[in-house]
């Protein structure tokens, strides 16, 4: 397949992922962002600080500035996940175009979302020391890094073992080497927990639930329109 249509196709699909991942969004997780905003001014009010200054309205963050910044990330994440379809394309085993699809849409999903939430869950904006965010995210990235290079090692190494015994010993080998890693980086990096104990722990649950949510529907949909498409497309062409 001509590596350019591809890219065109993921493009295109995480652009509709984006535009669906807005409604999720909007429905599910920014009801929680502004019960944290409320919580924050509440907790200013009574120590007796003054409203902090905002430079964009809750308004154009909740509506344009929230579509433009899933909008952008999805359509990334559609281009990039469109150049490693095409580099696994006839290098993972017998699989269709479609099944391919969705393994790589669940690998990522795992690698660049679930496990660096494990250790380092989401917090609503208006949660953490300003004055350490940048150490917050080099460990997240170092997490992150960690992770997507166990998840390719393990890939790789289950591909090797595949022939001498087998697809499902070879899975549970490279499955193991993948969780001693992730876990290990897990215990080795520090913890942060800047919550404040009062928050409420229904709010940042169902925040954090929110943001895997949002990350789980734009994957799916990226795998699972990606996967279509190019299946139809090979199906037309035969």
């Amino acid at each position: 397949m001509v590596v350019s249509k591809l890219m065109v196709r993921g493009l295109l699909v995480g652009l509709m992922a984006g535009l669906l991942g807005f409604g999720f969004a909007e429905l599910v997780g920014e009801p929680e962002v502004d019960r944290a905003i409320a919580f924050e001014a509440a907790m200013d009010a009574a120590r007796g600080d003054n409203p902090k200054p905002v430079l964009v309205s809750r308004y154009v963050q909740r509506t344009w500035g929230l579509l433009t910044g899933i909008v952008i990330y999805s359509t990334a994440l559609g281009g990039i996940f469109a150049l490693v379809f095409a580099l696994s394309l006839g290098r993972v085993g017998a699989v269709g175009p479609r099944e391919l699809a969705a393994l790589i849409a669940l690998g990522a999903f795992l690698s660049v979302v679930l496990i660096p939430a494990l250790k380092y869950p989401a917090n609503p904006p208006s949660i953490g020391n300003p004055e350490t965010i940048g150490q917050r995210t080099a460990l997240y990235f170092d997490m992150l890094m960690i992770s997507i290079a166990a998840t390719v090692s393990a890939v790789v190494l289950a591909r090797r073992l595949m022939p001498p015994i087998g697809t499902w010993n070879a899975a549970i080998i490279a499955g193991a080497l993948l969780l001693v890693v992730v876990s290990a980086a897990s215990m080795l990096l520090p913890d942060v927990d800047e919550v404040p104990h009062d928050f409420p722990a229904q709010v940042l649950w169902r925040f954090r639930v929110a943001e895997l949510g949002l990350q789980a529907f734009i994957w799916a949909v990226i795998g699972l329109g990606f996967g279509w498409l190019t299946e139809r497309d090979r199906t037309e062409a035969d």
